[in-house]
């Protein structure tokens, strides 16, 4: 690309850009006139919330929201997990908290580096009648229920463990496809493709012409065919949904096969899954994007292919039985499972928690911290956007998890421990109701989480003298207390504390030296093309690890299906409308938390929990420092983005190439005006990543 033509398309997507807005301000005002709808049809004294689902295109839920009288009787109570109890409601429970002790349970300072002082004592209550507030918008978060019923949510599933596989998996043959260029890798040989339009049913059918027998996977490496189409589609999900449910003449959705129970299409915006089975044949096929394990940046598919071949040698090191799955997270548990211990303590697996349990922290224990500030906590032009990111960052905290029965741990029976046994308690694996007040004076960046109103959604409380109700971990807590500048008030209204353990420690180990090995290979290697194959398999490490501690969070499960236009009274009452046409409808709808023995939402939890603490402060031993954002000035930094740091200036943190370092990726000199949206920090981001890499060039 030529300057002019640069100029022309900056030209092109500043059109785009506006009337992406002017659709968007349409959007808007069609999603109000069916709320309008909506509202207007729950007038009707025989309405019903399943009916007006489908018509409405939303779920249940929404509707029920719009118009709560629409509710269904089936939505009992005690259906669901209760909501967070207000804490005068806690108060009031002579089981859970006692009378309150003025400051009778202070946690002693943790150990601090001779670098700074040591923090103060900080006091840690039991819950106490707090002073009257305004209610709050923000969604209610559950709580254990008192007495019997809530000390049940402790027990462990019956039946139901992490056992190690007494199978070996089968390797599935694997072509790789670039249908931009209609360029197929299979093994070591090359083909060029007709695609025609593009679609499944065009990528099976030359896929099969070409390669008559055995292929069992398509990776995509260019193209994205499923977006093909978007611009007719509101959202990207329709159009993915659209491509996947398109006529293949000759095929049929794939229902799942042995072992392997994954069936029916993944709609996805970036990476979906298309699972297809030949008609009277017992020939199954998945279409799937190489995007799940790493970006490609224009890479062949033979340089793709490679290292999908120098992944897999560099894993059988260390797992002679290791095999490539469909997905990293799928990779990534089948490899954990091999690394359960054969005899000693936990010989017999690791047991399940409860459906409640896991419920509970699935509704309490969020990933990456997301959060954009914005002026006037920023400057308006900021000098300078510099980002560090925290190389390979899970791998830094999964040295212990939690193991073995969880013990509920309620205010009363916090206050009545020692200092000493209450700094165990809250440095050990743990997960806390907590009421949190910001300190008086306090002008950095929040500390914990509080609930959004959004589904899932997380802000962090900042404002001085703030108070709020949340759910937090040990390493998070532990930060709010110890933290360099000044302790947190927080009171413990319940907790949950597991034994320490080391169960992913030996999976997670094998991965780091599987990445190093890799990410060497990368830098000594003289062959360009091997270089890069070797860069993007240490990536693909990365992937495993990150999305295999992402599955054992189990997410309740999601089904998709499709109803005829014509039957839409077939559609569940329960489901959601992802994307509808002449003919069909689709939809999902959430079934629940499934049998799954590989399910330790604890274990993703903990380790969320301190990547997110060492994203505000983090000791380097060896050089005898701290790096984070607590350890930058007042106002500098922007935003925090899972594992990175954007800040106003740049700063000397160590980094040795070891998991958790924080890496300088970009550097942006201003004056640039402060971003206010995600798509400006990500434009700003592009750009100092840009800047930075020509820099190093030059």
């Amino acid at each position: 690309m030529d300057a002019q033509s640069y100029s022309a398309a900056l030209a092109d997507l500043r059109t785009v850009r506006d009337q992406i807005k002017r659709i968007r301000a349409a959007l808007t005002k069609q999603e109000a006139d069916r709320d309008k709808l909506i509202i207007q049809l729950a007038s009707y004294p025989k309405a019903k919330a399943e009916r007006i689902a489908p018509a409405a295109g939303l779920g249940v839920a929404d509707v029920v929201a719009l118009a709560p009288a629409l509710a269904p009787d089936s939505l009992a109570v005690n259906d669901v997990l209760q909501p967070a109890a207000e804490p005068s409601a806690i108060q009031a429970t002579p089981e859970v908290v006692p009378s309150p002790l003025p400051q009778a349970a202070a946690v002693p300072a943790m150990t601090a580096a001779a670098a700074r002082p040591a923090p103060p004592k900080v006091p840690v209550e039991p819950a106490a009648p707090p002073a009257p507030t305004a209610p709050q918008a923000p969604r209610d978060l559950p709580s254990i229920p008192a007495g019997a019923s809530g000390d049940a949510w402790l027990a462990l599933t019956s039946g139901l463990a992490s056992t190690r596989p007494n199978f070996t998996q089968q390797a599935r043959s694997t072509v790789f496809l670039d249908t931009t260029a209609g360029i197929l890798v299979h093994r070591n040989q090359t083909h060029h493709l007709d695609l025609a339009g593009r679609s499944a049913a065009d990528l099976l059918t030359a896929v099969f012409h070409t390669v008559p027998d055995g292929v069992e996977r398509i990776y995509i490496t260019a193209g994205d065919p499923w977006h093909q189409g978007a611009d007719r589609h509101p959202y990207l999900r329709d159009a993915v949904a659209a491509w996947l449910n398109a006529p293949t003449p000759g095929w049929r959705t794939d229902t799942g096969r042995g072992r392997d129970r994954m069936a029916g299409h993944f709609v996805h915006a970036r990476n979906p899954v298309g699972r297809y089975q030949r008609d009277n044949s017992e020939q199954h096929v998945e279409i799937r994007s190489v995007g799940e394990w790493f970006d490609v940046d224009g890479d062949d598919p033979h340089i793709v292919r490679d290292a999908f071949v120098l992944l897999w040698q560099a894993l059988r090191r260390h797992w002679p039985d290791a095999v490539l799955m469909g997905s990293p997270s799928q990779t990534g548990r089948d490899l954990w499972t091999r690394t359960i211990p054969t005899r000693g303590q936990h010989a017999e697996g690791f047991p399940v928690l409860s459906e409640e349990l896991r419920g509970l922290l699935h509704a309490t224990a969020g990933q990456g911290r997301n959060e954009l500030i914005t002026p006037p906590h920023v400057p308006e032009q900021l000098p300078q956007l510099v980002e560090y990111d925290r190389t390979f960052a899970y791998a830094k905290h999964t040295w212990k998890s939690p193991v073995g029965t969880p013990r509920r741990i309620t205010a009363a029976a916090f206050a009545a421990w020692s200092e000493k046994e209450q700094m165990r308690a809250l440095y050990g694996c743990g997960h806390w109701q907590v009421r949190v007040t910001v300190p008086d004076g306090w002008n950095h960046v929040g500390l914990l989480p509080a609930p959004d109103p959004g589904d899932r959604a997380w802000h962090y409380p900042a404002e001085p003298n703030a108070t709020f109700t949340t759910w937090a971990g040990g390493p998070e807590i532990h930060t709010a207390l110890t933290n360099p500048l000044q302790p947190w008030k927080i009171e413990i209204l319940d907790g949950i504390l597991w034994e320490d353990g080391k169960p992913l420690d030996d999976w997670a180990k094998k991965l780091k030296e599987t990445w190093t090995n890799l990410s060497a290979q990368a830098h000594y290697q003289g062959d360009a093309q091997q270089a890069r194959a070797a860069h993007l398999a240490s990536r693909a490490v990365r992937s495993i690890l990150l999305y295999g501690i992402g599955s054992f969070a189990q997410r309740p499960r999601m089904v998709t299906g499709t109803t005829p236009r014509s039957m839409e009274r077939d559609v569940p009452p329960d489901a959601e409308i992802i994307s509808f046409d002449n003919e069909l409808i689709t939809w999902q709808k959430p079934t629940g938390f499934s049998r799954d023995p590989n399910a330790h939402p604890e274990w993703a939890a903990a380790i969320w929990s301190g990547a997110r603490a060492a994203l505000l402060t983090q000791r380097h031993r060896d050089d005898n420092t701290y790096a984070g954002a607590l350890h930058t000035p007042p106002g500098s930094v922007v935003a925090f983005r899972t594992d990175a740091l954007y800040l106003t200036q740049p700063h000397t943190w160590p980094y040795h190439h070891q998991p958790g370092d924080y890496l300088l990726r970009g550097h942006l000199t201003g004056p640039l005006a402060a971003p206010t949206t995600e798509e400006e920090l990500l434009t700003l981001r592009n750009a100092g990543r840009a800047a930075l890499t020509t820099g190093q060039e030059a």
